[in-house]
C-alpha cells in the first residue's frame, strides 16, 4: 500500500479521498472500494527530531491517534494532533507520514504514524517601525524577541523594547504557559514600562506596572481574567495644555481586576463577510492604590452576506464608568473618549464631547453604532487577485459621549445620552493591510454635532486594527 502525506492542516480525507478500484476482471467493473471504511490499528506513533520538548506533553498530544479505528479517523486524528502541536508552538515545522506497519510485531491492519519535526534553536527577532503607536506624528522603533517553547512544554517568553524618537521609550517582558498541555488555557505574567502621548487631551503618561492573567474557554466563549498593578505618571504635553488637564497631573497607583468574555464567530477580523462578535468587559479598580471605579463595556458586531458579494454589517458599542467613592473624581486617563476615522466618522480623533481650551476631557459613558455596506469595487478590477483586498464602503454612524449625573434618575440620564447624539454618513474605500490592519479613505458628512465637538467634514483616512 502507498503512503498518505498530510502536509497542511486543511488537507482532509473529504477533499482528497483515495479509493481502491477493483480489478479489471471483477464481476462489477464499476466497483470502487472506499478506503475510509478500511479498519486500521495504529501500532506506533513516532516523532522524529525532538530535542528539548518534554515527553509528557508529546504523549498527551499524540495519544488520541492510537485510538483510531478506521483510515479516515486515523488521518483526521493525526491532523488534529499536528494542529495542536502548532498551536502550542512546540516546533518550527511539523510534517506527517502515514505508512503500513512493518516487522514481525506488525498487526494485520497495522499502521505507523510518523511526525517529522524541527525545533527552534534560537529566539525569533523582529525589528519594525510604527507610526503613531505611542506618539502622534512620531515614529517608533520596536524590537521584539520571542522564545517559544522555552522550557519544553509550550512556555513562551517575549521581550519588547520600543523607542519613540525625541522622547522616552518603553519595554515589556511577558511569560505565558499552557495548563496541562492545552493551548487554549494559559497563565501568564507581564512586567512593563510604557510611554504614551494623548495629543487630543494634551497630556502624556509614563506607566510602570505588572500584570497576571489567566485565559480559558467555556461554552460561552473565551475568557481572560487579569489583575494589574500600575504606577502612572501624568504630565502636561506642552505649554498649551489647559488648566482642567494640568490639575489632574501627577502620580496615581492603580490596582484593578478585569474580566473579558469574547465570542468571535467572524470568518475574518479585518473584513468579515459573515458571523458575529460579542465582547463584554468588566473592570474593578480599588484593590489598593488611590484609583477607584467600576467600568463596564460591551461591543457587538453582526455581518450578513448579500447578493453580488456584498456585506451588510451592524456594529454597536457602549460603556459606563461609575465611582466607588463619590468624593473621588475619576481621572482623565480612565475616562472614555469618542470620535475618529475608524469609530464615529466625521469627527477628529477623540474629538467628541466636553473640551477645555481645545483639550478633550472625556466622559463617564458613551454609546456608538454603525451600519455599513461593503461591496466589491465598481467593474471588479483585479477580481480574484489584488482587487479582492479592496472594498467599496457606505456607512452611517451615530454615537454620544457624556457624563452620568447620579443626582438624576436613570430615565433622565438615558434621555441625556440619546437626545444629543451625533450622526454622520459617507462613502469610501477600505483596503486590507495583510491580516492585521485596514486602511479607510472616506468622504464623510457630519449631520448632527454639538457645540465643542471637533468636526472633520470631507475626506478622512485612518489605519488601525480596531474599528467599528
Amino acid at each position: 500500500m502507498g503512503t498518505v502525506h498530510a502536509k497542511a492542516p486543511e488537507t482532509t480525507m473529504e477533499s482528497h479521498r483515495p479509493e481502491f478500484e477493483g480489478p479489471s476482471n471483477d464481476t462489477d467493473p464499476n466497483f470502487k472500494f472506499d478506503i475510509r471504511t478500511v479498519p486500521v490499528k495504529v501500532d506506533r506513533v513516532v516523532i522524529d527530531g525532538v530535542g528539548k520538548t518534554k515527553n509528557d506533553i508529546l504523549e498527551k498530544t499524540l495519544k488520541p491517534v492510537l485510538s483510531a479505528s478506521n483510515f479516515k479517523e486515523m488521518v483526521e486524528k493525526s491532523t488534529e494532533a499536528k494542529i495542536l502541536l502548532e498551536k502550542l508552538e512546540l516546533f518550527k515545522k511539523v510534517d506527517i507520514l502515514i505508512d503500513t506497519s512493518k516487522g514481525k510485531n506488525a498487526s494485520a491492519n497495522g499502521y505507523e504514524v510518523q511526525y517529522h519535526v524541527e525545533e527552534r534553536k534560537y529566539p525569533i527577532l523582529n525589528v519594525k517601525m510604527e507610526l503613531g503607536a505611542h506618539s502622534a506624528n512620531e515614529s517608533d522603533v520596536v524590537v521584539r524577541m520571542k522564545y517559544p517553547n522555552m522550557f519544553g512544554r509550550g512556555e513562551s517568553c517575549t521581550l519588547d523594547y520600543s523607542r519613540v524618537f525625541k522622547d522616552d521609550g518603553g519595554y515589556g517582558f511577558q511569560f505565558s504557559k499552557p495548563i496541562n498541555g492545552d493551548p487554549d488555557i494559559r497563565i501568564g505574567a507581564t512586567i512593563y514600562k510604557g510611554y504614551t502621548e494623548f495629543p487630543w487631551s494634551s497630556f502624556k503618561e509614563i506607566s510602570r506596572g505588572t500584570a497576571l492573567h489567566l485565559m480559558f474557554p467555556t461554552k460561552l466563549g473565551s475568557h481572560c481574567l487579569k489583575w494589574e498593578g500600575v504606577w502612572r505618571e501624568m504630565r502636561a504635553l506642552n505649554r498649551n495644555t489647559s488648566f482642567a488637564v494640568r490639575e489632574q497631573a501627577g502620580h496615581t497607583l492603580k490596582s484593578s481586576i478585569q474580566h473579558v468574555l469574547m465570542r468571535d464567530k467572524r470568518d475574518d477580523k479585518i473584513l468579515p463577510t459573515k458571523g458575529y462578535l460579542v465582547k463584554l468587559t468588566q473592570e474593578y479598580a480599588g484593590l489598593g492604590g488611590n484609583v477607584e471605579f467600576v467600568k463596564n463595556d460591551v461591543e457587538l458586531q453582526y455581518n450578513l452576506p448579500l447578493v453580488f458579494d456584498s456585506i451588510i454589517q451592524l456594529s454597536l458599542a457602549g460603556g459606563i464608568l461609575t465611582k466607588v467613592d463619590q468624593n473621588k473624581d475619576i481621572k482623565i486617563n480612565d475616562r472614555y473618549f469618542l470620535g475618529g476615522p475608524l469609530t464615529l466618522r466625521g469627527f477628529t480623533v477623540n474629538g467628541v464631547g466636553p473640551h477645555s481650551d481645545g483639550n478633550a476631557l472625556g466622559a463617564d459613558a458613551y454609546w456608538l453604532s454603525g451600519l455599513h455596506l461593503y461591496t466589491p469595487l465598481p467593474f471588479r478590477p483585479g477580481k480574484g487577485g489584488f482587487g479582492e483586498m479592496f472594498r467599496s464602503h457606505f456607512f452611517v454612524t451615530a454615537g454620544h459621549l457624556g457624563n452620568v449625573n447620579l443626582n438624576e434618575t436613570a430615565k433622565e440620564n438615558f434621555k441625556n445620552l440619546t437626545e444629543t447624539f451625533r450622526l454622520s454618513y459617507g462613502l469610501g474605500v477600505v483596503l486590507r493591510l495583510g491580516g492585521i490592519a485596514r486602511l479607510e479613505i472616506n468622504y464623510v458628512i457630519p449631520v448632527r454635532y454639538q457645540i465643542g465637538d471637533n468636526v472633520d467634514k470631507g475626506f478622512q483616512y485612518g489605519i488601525g486594527i480596531s474599528f467599528l
